[in-house]
């Protein structure tokens, strides 16, 4: 839905809040009006309730969690790294300082998003290559903090709270990535005035909210307003639908439309992570990390691999089909065949890595080798002609490497993420897709 047709919409619906009575014959919004404010509303709980599990689960403002490699609990987790996590929160009278440690020859980031699933900034040697290391000050824009001299850069963002997340590459060292992801620590210059969590629904990705997701429109917004310009129309139609479902008719049947439009066009989209392009199976999202006016591709991508980065530090491809397009399963072996010419790391300045997940919570899928990814470390075997193999299947296949065999187990349906960190040549520019997976049996 373009801007000018999201203006005459809920022009429309406010109008018709204001003036009729509950049982109008003639709803001023459609079905798809409902579906398409349903799927901008989404993203931002998806966030909100990511947040709440945090504080549930302990964390505080301004504190660093260190997480053990694989100890994340979200959808298509990247376990090439050791994840650290944080809340953020400044105001106009105190800055975070986030101190990075000194990292030689390994990739690193510190990722700073908003509650919309937005990336605001990145720390790393990509954004500051005369010095990625040192204390940061994270400040809200125009705050007159008086910082330490020392400071190595300050970044100012938008918002007074935002998610942070260090990425540390685990490589073929865990231990020395465990002792650098120790090393980042926040600290605030002040005591700045901490905000209430938002009061809107605890999702789970197998039950998608019903009307509900309206009834806390208005919540999700007023604890983070989106700032993308262009979407004020879509946020003015959520909160009017929001204020309509109060009226027990009108929410029965914003309740059915959900349920049979708007969870079909979610499910639509979601075969082309939104506006992006399929191609040999893999679906590439036409943006990532930073969406402008593509709410609905930020919503799948909160929805389905949630706190993902922007393309000039990763490009995430998907598969959820096979060549034949039938879709991919643990009852079945599958290859995928890079060519000598275009082997996965040709197209990534750091690593790749590609995972299998679940089709429902999309979290690995366990097996009894405790393997969930293949990458560089797991030390794959090239052909003879410098081709690479990679094999999914339930029992490791015949003559088959241990480092080219990702387990998957029977019974499971499944899909793919391969990840290219610092993208090169066609990942970068969009012009080269990995192979199509090819059955064997």
């Amino acid at each position: 839905m373009d801007t000018a047709c999201i203006s005459r919409f809920v022009t429309g619906l406010i109008c018709a809040l204001t003036f009729a009575t509950p049982s109008l014959a003639q709803p001023s919004y459609s079905d798809q009006d409902v579906s398409d404010a349903y799927l901008y509303i989404f993203g931002r709980l998806l966030v909100a309730s990511r947040q709440q599990l945090d504080f549930q689960e302990g964390f505080e403002w301004n504190e660093i969690v260190h997480r053990k490699p694989g100890a994340v609990d979200w959808p298509n987790p990247n376990l090439d790294v050791a994840y650290s996590e944080a809340w953020v929160a400044v105001d106009e009278t105190s800055c975070t300082i986030v101190s990075v440690p000194e990292i030689q020859d390994r990739y690193f980031t510190v990722q700073l998003l908003n509650g919309w699933g937005e990336t605001l900034a990145n720390i790393n040697e990509r954004v500051f290559p005369n010095k990625p290391y040192g204390d940061f000050a994270v400040c809200l824009i125009g705050a007159g903090v008086d910082l330490p001299a020392d400071i190595t850069a300050r970044i100012d963002l938008p918002v007074k709270t935002s998610r942070l997340l260090t990425r540390v590459a685990l490589g073929s060292d865990w231990d020395t990535a465990d002792t650098l992801q120790h090393q980042f620590t926040l600290r605030a210059t002040g005591s700045p005035e901490l905000p209430d969590l938002p009061k809107t629904p605890i999702l789970e990705l197998t039950a998608l909210p019903g009307v509900e997701a309206f009834e806390a429109a208005a919540a999700a917004l007023d604890s983070e307003p989106d700032l993308n310009p262009g979407l004020e129309p879509l946020a003015a139609a959520a909160r009017a639908i929001g204020e309509a479902v109060k009226d027990p008719a009108e929410r029965e049947r914003i309740d059915e439309i959900i349920r049979e439009r708007a969870f079909a066009d979610f499910a639509k989209a979601g075969a082309a992570i939104g506006h992006g392009t399929v191609s040999n199976g893999w679906a590439r999202p036409a943006t990532v990390g930073v969406y402008n006016i593509d709410y609905l591709t930020r919503t799948l991508i909160n929805y389905g691999g949630i706190w993902a980065n922007i393309a000039p530090e990763v490009m995430y491809y998907r598969a959820s089909l096979d060549g034949d397009a039938a879709r991919l399963s643990g009852d079945n072996t599958y290859t995928l065949t890079f060519s000598a010419d275009a082997l996965p790391a040709r197209f990534a300045r750091y690593f790749w890595s590609v995972i299998a997940v679940d089709t429902e919570r999309f979290r690995v899928l366990p097996n009894p080798q405790e393997r969930y990814l293949l990458n560089a470390e797991t030390n794959p075997e090239y052909e003879a002609d410098g081709s690479l193999t990679l094999h999914f299947a339930a029992e490791k296949p015949e003559g088959v490497p241990d480092g080219n065999w990702l387990p998957t187990p029977s019974g499971s349906l499944y899909r793919l993420t391969f990840r290219f960190y610092g993208p090169l040549d066609g990942v970068s520019n969009g012009t080269f897709w990995p192979p199509a997976v090819t059955k064997v049996n």
